[in-house]
């Protein structure tokens, strides 16, 4: 184990940037379906439910894979995982843009989510190991905040490109942003700042299991996992998939203003996530307090949203993805709960159990609202109604519900874990 830095030095600080360009790029990867939607109906004869399961494999498989990955990572170290992911994520793109089937399709974007899930985790790995104890929080904020510049490039630029260059040379662009990437991964990136290439102990199957179980039975862990729940699958769905069709569609916009709304959401995820990092940094004891607060303003924005008579206005859109996308950074306090909840050696794996979390409540509302819309859409097919779309994204506050609650039952047990720790501390 590498002993903490106590100053920020310009080698952490490359680090760290090329850490989060393959992060970025994994992003707009990610990003890059939700303005190509009704494209892809086109492209593939599919429905609004088949349409979803591009998405939902995409999360389910990025889910499913983060504590196989955070142990990888604890394993091998951030930089062979984090190149091993880009090269995956360069073929997957490169092999959805040659796609002409929906089989074809849904493989490639089977390995999208595999080699999106191989990046964060261990971004998050390299700050918590290259930057000081008390800057992490505001780091790791800067990292998902400046990653979502990646869902900005897959927003207007793609929707340009989709336009002007047609699917296949669009999604071939895309893919070739990897290559380079992976050859700069390669000369700058170290796991530590004595070591290029990081190893953890092997373990067998029985400390795997140990280990995980270590990390989940902490209630600070798990009061990380309903954080990340709550907070982050409102602006993953609307920017992954469903945003664009329920502006266009739903709320009646222009295509145009229906970019800009997804630009202006990740705008806001920038722009909140350094401030949620100060607020972190200064005010540890009051974490979930800020994701509780944080999620009833996007249930109340909503519900503005959905009961507007008629459709809401174009400034009550702004409202909605400028709250909505607070959501998005204040999903990271959840890692920071994680982190000051285990011991180094468990970081990475125990960063994959929370990091399910938000992806696991964004993969059950992507595949529900494409039911609900097929459902309340009269004769199928794409041409959703705002009645079909209310009654969608009104989904939602069964998961806010669920979060809610588990997210108040945990921040209890952890108090107590934590006053127990400082007691016994004392008698020590």
């Amino acid at each position: 184990m590498t002993s903490q830095p106590t100053t920020i030095t310009a080698r952490a600080w490359s680090v760290w940037v090329v850490g989060l360009l393959v992060y970025l790029v994994a992003v707009f990867h990610r990003s890059s379906l939700a303005v190509a939607g009704l494209a892809a109906t086109e492209r593939f004869d599919i429905s609004a439910s088949q349409l979803a399961t591009f998405t939902m494999l995409q999360l389910l498989v990025y889910a499913g894979m983060q504590i196989p990955v955070g142990l990888l990572v604890d394993r091998f170290g951030s930089r062979s995982v984090l190149l091993c992911g880009m090269v995956l994520l360069t073929l997957a793109q490169g092999g959805f843009a040659l796609a002409d089937s929906y089989p074809a399709a849904l493989v490639a974007r089977i390995f999208v989510g595999m080699g999106d899930a191989m990046t964060f985790i261990c971004v998050l790995r390299l700050v918590a190991t290259w930057f000081p104890q008390r800057r992490i929080p505001l780091v790791t904020q800067l990292t998902g905040t400046l990653g979502q510049l990646g869902a900005v490039l897959a927003a207007v630029p793609m929707t340009w490109a989709l336009g002007h260059l047609g699917w296949t040379k669009a999604y071939l662009i895309a893919a070739s942003l990897g290559l380079a990437l992976s050859v700069v991964v390669l000369l700058v990136l170290h796991d530590s700042p004595v070591s290029r290439n990081l190893r953890g102990p092997a373990m067998s199957l029985g400390a795997v299991r140990r280990s995980l179980a270590s990390s989940w039975a902490h209630p600070g862990t798990r009061l990380g996992f309903w954080m990340h729940f709550s907070t982050q699958f409102s602006s993953t769905v609307l920017s992954l998939l469903w945003g664009y069709p329920f502006f266009v569609k739903g709320e009646q916009q222009s295509p145009a203003t229906a970019g800009l709304l997804l630009t202006l959401m990740v705008l806001a995820v920038m722009a909140a996530g350094p401030t949620l990092g100060w607020l972190v940094g200064a005010h540890p004891w009051h974490r979930s307090t800020m994701v509780l607060a944080i999620v009833a303003t996007i249930v109340v924005v909503w519900t503005v949203v959905l009961t507007w008579p008629g459709h809401a206005p174009t400034w009550l859109l702004v409202v909605l993805v400028v709250v909505v996308g607070v959501g998005g950074p204040a999903s990271m306090i959840g890692f920071d709960v994680g982190r000051t909840s285990n011991p180094h050696e468990r970081l990475a794996s125990a960063s994959g159990i929370i990091n399910q979390g938000g992806f696991a409540a964004s993969l059950v509302l992507v595949i529900v609202i494409g039911l609900v819309l097929d459902w309340r859409t009269p004769g199928g097919g794409s041409d959703y109604t705002p009645s079909a779309f209310r009654w969608a994204m009104s989904t939602q506050y069964f998961i806010w519900a669920l979060g809610i609650v588990q997210v108040y039952r945990y921040r209890v047990r952890t108090r107590l874990v934590v006053d127990r720790d400082e007691l016994e501390g004392i008698t020590r």
